[in-house]
């Protein structure tokens, strides 16, 4: 059972309280992605998120990993498009040491211009690496294609450029406007005490107390125009890289549901359609797949193959006619059942630890505001039917707003038109 509260200064607090673990998670959220940023600012909140771990008033880098390591507990963090999370699992009895380091990094990190400097360096690696695979670079691309200079297409790393140019005071400036207690929401779930919890909470948060007119969060982003286009990256690699793109469902809307079905009979697992025809039965690819993404401003639906140059045409004309038999042929009752016990499946396995509950509930609240139980979501998932599947994959696999990204030495697919298919 959830439970809402918050704190004076704004705080939200989210909690589920799990008797039979022993361990508890916690995160701490903000409305603080790429999503948030202007084109040219986009790294920002990924590089705020690493410097968070180098240093506060009161421990340097190392002591906060040693806090944690000392009890055998996990602390990261991640930065998403649409938010920042920084976050803890531990033990339960170790649960006040997880929340004075998470909050000790979030209300006093000393942002140390040499610290600074540092980090540039590995979060300059991190770019190389990320632009050393041509898989990240396709998915990017898709985007691109999709929704143009929407924030949608922002980069989460941001440019080199951008990194080289930073410095303490924009780190400052940007912890000022977005960093706040009303951009905020702390998640927790496992086994803890629900008073020593909120004491524990006032005491390491209660008294942070900082106002901005820049508060951010859901409907600040306008809905991205989509568009159909073509967009082809060249890189120096053996295989090609392709991706097909549609515009999908926007996060919190219930046709969520239909479409993870419709995800995993075409290409969400191995017994998909895509799987089974390209990979298994003709033998042309290593991995083939589709997947849904869903963000407040909109959403999208991508499918991804990788396979020598030579194959491309086919792989893409064979993705093409499956979608083509399933608009037209519609689906089974057998797949269609298959894909609804898969989503359920995973969707409970997905909760078999204090982590993806934290997550989950910490997500929902920042974003959308609304946390359904898990009988709630199950219950909507089992209601889908296979009209509302079909119903919304003829929504979004609408050849007028297909795009396609490719990236590999030769555009293969240069002439090639799918559009009104």
């Amino acid at each position: 059972m959830y439970k809402r509260y918050q704190l004076d200064n704004g705080i939200r607090v989210i909690t589920e309280k799990i008797p039979h673990f022993r361990s508890v998670s916690i995160g701490v959220w903000f409305a603080a992605g790429s999503l948030y940023e202007d084109f040219e600012n986009s790294g920002m909140p990924h590089f705020i998120e690493h410097m968070l771990f180098k240093g506060t008033k009161n421990r340097s880098a190392k002591q906060i990993a040693q806090a944690m390591d000392a009890v055998g507990g996990q602390l990261n963090a991640f930065t998403a498009k649409e938010c920042t999370c920084y976050y803890s699992n531990v033990i339960d009895e170790h649960l006040p040491r997880a929340i004075d380091v998470l909050s000790d990094m979030i209300i006093n990190s000393l942002l140390d211009p040499a610290e600074v400097e540092k980090e540039k360096g590995v979060v300059l690696e991190e770019i190389l690496m990320y632009e050393d695979s041509p898989e990240d670079l396709a998915h990017d691309l898709l985007v691109e294609a999709l929704v143009g200079r929407h924030p949608l297409a922002n980069s989460i790393l941001g440019s080199q450029e951008f990194i080289l140019d930073l410095n303490r005071e924009k780190l400052v400036s940007f912890l000022d406007k977005k960093y706040l207690p009303q951009n905020a929401v702390i998640s927790i779930a496992g086994n803890f005490d629900e008073g020593q919890l909120m004491d524990l909470l006032e005491t390491f948060f209660g008294n942070w107390r900082k106002q901005s007119d820049h508060a951010v969060g859901q409907g600040s982003v306008p809905a991205p125009l989509y568009r159909s286009t073509n967009l082809f990256r060249w890189k120096d690699i053996e295989q090609v890289h392709l991706c097909i793109g549609y515009p999908g469902v926007p996060l919190g809307q219930d046709d969520v549901y239909p479409l993870m079905i419709f995800n995993n009979l075409l290409g969400g697992g191995m017994s998909s359609r895509l799987f089974q025809n390209i990979r298994e039965d003709k033998g042309l690819v290593y991995s083939v797949v589709s997947y849904p993404s869903f963000y407040t401003c909109g959403g999208l639906f991508t499918i991804y193959a990788s396979m020598k140059p030579s194959q491309a045409k086919k792989v893409a004309d064979l993705i093409m006619e499956e979608i083509q038999k399933v608009k037209a042929e519609g689906i089974f009752a057998d797949e269609f059942d298959t894909a609804k016990q898969q989503l359920k499946g995973n969707y409970i396995l997905g909760l078999e630890s204090s982590s993806s509950r934290m997550n989950a509930i910490g997500r929902a609240e920042l974003l959308l505001g609304v946390v359904r139980t898990p009988e709630e979501v199950l219950a909507k998932i089992e209601d889908i039917t296979m009209e509302d599947v079909m119903r919304v994959a003829n929504q979004v696999l609408s050849p007028d707003t297909m795009a396609i990204a490719l990236v590999g030495r030769e555009n293969v697919l240069d002439g090639t038109s799918y559009s009104g298919s």
